[in-house]
């Protein structure tokens, strides 16, 4: 299937290097309009040491594409207004955001300075949500729109030394399904992103041979199926070094625990049969996970079948 993407208007923030650059020449490679954001931050967002993004719009432009930088600050909701409303002052709207913006500062949690858990928390989760509200009221009028929010492995699976990034990834993931449910109606679909590639946020935690690997290019054509017309809503794909996976958040038949002072050993008892994935489910939104409960999981399972 070749994805046209002709006409579309695309923001990518973060988009001054790695995977965002990655993502945003992909993107205008596939006919895409794209705002090119990148404030410029160091990786721990201390610092802003230069202004990358219109080294990346002048790429896409001299490929020929079309491309705008902009240097706003996702932190900042009024910035991010000011973005969305200068594409729209452009080119009439915005209609595929790519939240890709991030920084680090991994510590233990034992030593970790709650400023810094703030920190991370705010560009992450915060700055995801200040872009995506800043197009949300445009996509819902306009009867479409394709968000991609860029969750990790760290907050799927857990990394030692990450907890405030785990954090706010992990958080990324309940906001974009309930984004995909509340936005179904209009189509606009939301989705998850966990890349794994080698970029200046992951230069000096993995070896040569793997960073050399994990191209960030081997990751944006994921990006494009996200900003597709046939794209899904509420997922969460994975992808790295040419492979893409489905990653779920399951529920399993679990067991009934009877009313009474041992309840909470039943449970401790219980754990490999509450652990056992046979038959495990994959709710479509949260109340069917007290439904499941109120059924008992065992008995929808058997009905299903």
């Amino acid at each position: 299937m070749n994805i046209d993407l002709g006409g579309r208007v695309a923001v990518v923030t973060g988009a001054g290097g790695g995977l965002g650059r990655s993502h945003a020449l992909a993107l205008a490679r596939h006919g895409a309009y794209v705002v090119v954001n990148d404030a410029g931050g160091t990786r721990d967002g201390r610092d802003v040491l230069s202004r990358p993004a219109e080294a990346v719009a002048a790429e896409i432009r001299a490929a020929g594409g079309v491309a705008l930088a902009n240097d706003a600050d996702v932190t900042d909701a009024g910035q991010m207004a000011a973005m969305v409303a200068l594409a729209e002052a452009e080119w009439g709207r915005v209609d595929i955001l790519v939240n890709n913006a991030g920084i680090l500062r991994d510590r233990t949690f034992a030593k970790m300075d709650l400023a810094d858990f703030r920190a991370v928390v705010e560009v992450h989760l915060m700055g995801t949500v200040n872009a995506t509200k800043a197009v949300w009221a445009g996509m819902c009028a306009r009867g479409h729109g394709r968000v991609v929010i860029t969750t990790s492995s760290s907050g799927l699976y857990g990394n030692f030394g990450q907890s405030s990034y785990g954090a706010a990834k992990m958080a990324l993931v309940g906001l974009m399904r309930t984004l995909s449910l509340e936005g179904q109606r209009y189509d606009v679909r939301v989705n998850c992103l966990a890349p794994s590639a080698a970029t200046r946020m992951t230069a000096d935690i993995m070896t040569p041979d793997t960073l050399e690997r994990l191209s960030p290019d081997a990751v944006s054509p994921t990006v494009v199926a996200l900003a597709a017309d046939d794209a899904p809503s509420g997922a969460i794909l994975c992808s790295g070094a040419g492979s893409v996976e489905r990653a779920f958040v399951t529920l399993t038949k679990g067991m009934r625990v009877v009313p009474g002072p041992d309840a909470a050993g039943q449970i401790l008892a219980g754990l490999e049969l509450l652990s056992d994935r046979a038959g495990e489910m994959v709710p479509a939104s949260g109340p069917e996970q007290a439904q499941w409960e109120l059924a008992g999981g065992q008995q929808i399972n058997e009905q299903a079948a």
